[in-house]
């Protein structure tokens, strides 16, 4: 399994990188900052004023002070004051929450947007490698990384910097430079313990978060091939799997659960030593004459009172360091190259006549495997050409290669003259139609996925489609009909249920270059010849590539290319292939006996 960036250790100087990356997602709404720090300053302001009030009170209250025969006063104007600090202090807290929510989520959505985009626009290469569970949980902690981050900042670094600045002028201000130290020292103690025992128990943190995406992706791969573990009965090894890895989970969240109690004991103890000085302090300026009991309780309501938010720091550090590895891994996902660029130049393929040409294309999917060698042929205007022979012959990689998914290695392939890779990718797929030999639905409705091919598709136009693939009839005696639900990745529908979804989306879409990849591959004998009916009609106008298995589907083509190990060892119509006695007329006669004995067989039953 490939190492989640949260297992690894991150600089400073790459964090304060890739925040300055997302900053401009920030200042967007630069207003709404400005005014969020000024709110978080009141706030502060008001909070450190509570305790000076609070002195006043105390001092106001205290018996010993007033001259004899002198009557106690309640001192109301403070206690008034006291309230309205307490209320000023939640009022801007809240206020700057409201005001920087559209910041926040705002982000969060534009820098969402921006990772799916950037998903989409990543090469095939990269989807066939990904892990779909680990991805989507990756993605899922990146986005919510940089929410993450600007709640540690906004709410807890940033006010907790500002309070304890506020709370150190007061003190150097009206007291002994020792209780200053008391504070400083106190506070870069707990810092430094909470920093070191943090920085120590992050591998455990680390461990986790790799197991949990580990089991993440062994749960979604084993739903996602339901079907597959359910056909050779694996539900207790993939259950096993499953719990293996949150047994190593569990393993590291308990260590980490008594990593954190350590952590909060030695916390307490840092506060209940610096605490204790400055009481010490405090108590014996009172004995001596040179500081109240308003002072006395003063000086413990800050410590304890910038101590509150400290409280969280190991929590905050640890949940900050891991926010800011997520957005790596987010970064890291940004920063991934696309293996298929649209050239700098790069203009709308036009397309008039629908020539296909493919010249000299060699291609390898990776250095150690040649897939196709010199392959050179013509799709004139409105024909049909097909492309037979053995599995792993390279068939498949034509249709990619076309659809520019991957780029020749050598050679190139032109539409009407143009060099495909000289041409937008958008444009080039908008002229050409397919109908794969696996096919995918989304979990929404059948008029949904025919839809798919055009947006903008009336529902008559969509049932015409149906009609044309043979798939109205079936569609019209479900309940729900168009509506009906096709499950994830179409489970609900047979495999020829699919496909015919498939030939009506791409009739839909009706581009000027078809291809069929085993367009008829799921489909029985009876379903075939009328699917091949229709498709035939299809096709009169379009320039058309079929791949084939069942050389029964492609009798009718104008050119059937035979390949071989990535070669063209032949070409020709069909019954100049059978005059040659080649591979194609080798391929031919076995499948004619295969058919032959399906035959019998069924006429036994």
């Amino acid at each position: 399994m490939v190492p989640r960036p949260t297992e690894a250790p991150h600089s400073n100087r790459k964090d304060l990188q890739n925040l300055k990356r997302l900053f401009p997602y920030i200042w967007e709404f630069k207003g709404r900052v400005m005014i969020a720090l000024l709110s978080l300053v009141l706030s502060k302001m008001a909070i450190v004023g509570m305790p000076l009030v609070l002195k006043q009170i105390v001092d106001a209250l205290d018996a010993s002070k007033l001259p004899a025969g002198q009557t106690l006063v309640l001192p109301l104007g403070l206690l008034l004051a006291y309230g309205a600090l307490r209320m000023t202090s939640s009022l801007f807290n809240e206020l700057r929450d409201a005001v920087f929510a559209r910041v926040r989520y705002h982000a969060m959505r534009t820098i969402s947007k921006r990772v799916l985009s950037h998903l989409f626009s990543l090469s095939l290469s990269y989807h066939l490698d990904r892990k779909t569970g680990g991805i989507t949980r990756d993605l899922e902690r990146g986005t919510n990384s940089l929410s993450s981050i600007l709640n540690y900042l906004v709410f807890n670094i940033i006010p907790t910097a500002a309070e304890f600045t506020f709370v150190a002028v007061i003190l150097l201000s009206q007291y002994e430079p020792r209780f200053t130290i008391v504070t400083f020292v106190t506070v870069a103690a707990y810092i430094a313990f909470t920093l070191a025992v943090t920085n120590w128990r992050m591998h455990f943190r680390h461990t986790m978060n790799k197991l949990e995406s580990q089991a993440n992706s062994f749960a979604v791969d084993g739903m996602l091939n339901y079907e597959t573990v359910k056909y050779f009965t694996n539900e207790k090894y993939e259950i096993e799997n499953y719990d293996q890895t949150l047994d190593d989970w569990e393993r590291a969240a308990v260590k980490s659960q008594n990593s954190m109690s350590l952590l909060n004991f030695g916390q307490g103890a840092v506060i209940a030593v610096g605490v204790t000085f400055m009481m010490v302090y405090a108590a014996q300026g009172v004995v001596a004459g040179n500081m109240t009991l308003g002072d006395l309780v003063l000086v413990n309501t800050m410590m304890l009172q910038l101590f509150l938010p400290l409280n969280f720091l190991g929590i905050i550090y640890r949940a900050l360091k891991y926010a800011l590895a997520d957005m790596d891994m987010m970064i890291k996902l940004l920063d991934t190259k696309r293996t298929i660029e649209d050239a700098p130049d790069a203009k709308p393929l036009t397309v008039t006549e629908a020539r296909v040409e493919f010249e000299n294309v060699s291609f390898s999917y990776n250095e150690n495997r040649q897939i196709l060698h010199e392959v050179s042929f013509e799709i004139p205007p409105g024909h049909k050409v097909a492309v037979v022979g053995p599995s792993g012959a390279g068939k498949s990689t034509l249709a990619r290669l076309l659809f520019r998914f991957y780029d020749p290695t050598t050679g190139c392939i032109r539409i009407d003259g143009q060099d495909i890779r000289q041409v937008t990718q958008d444009s080039l797929r908008r002229n050409i139609g397919i109908v794969p030999q696996d096919t995918v639905l989304f979990n929404h409705s059948i008029e949904y996925n025919i839809r798919y091919a055009r947006l903008d598709a009336t529902h008559e136009e969509i049932v015409q489609a149906a009609k044309l693939a043979n798939i109205h009839d079936f569609i019209d005696s479900l309940p729900d009909k168009y509506d009906t639900i096709v499950g994830e990745r179409g489970l609900k529908l047979s495999g020829g249920e699919k496909q015919r979804i498939a030939i009506a989306r791409v009739i839909l879409k009706n581009p000027k270059i078809l291809v069929f990849d085993e367009a008829t591959s799921s489909l029985d004998s009876h379903s075939e010849k009328q699917i091949l009916q229709s498709l035939k009609q299809v096709a009169e106008q379009h320039t058309t590539l079929v791949i084939a298995h069942r050389l029964s589907t492609i009798v009718d083509a104008d050119n059937i290319i035979v390949l071989e190990q990535g070669r063209i060892v032949e070409q020709g119509a069909h019954q100049q292939l059978l005059e040659q006695q080649g591979l194609y007329a080798h391929l031919w006669q076995l499948q004619q006996q295969q058919k032959r004995e399906q035959d019998a067989l069924r006429e036994a039953v």
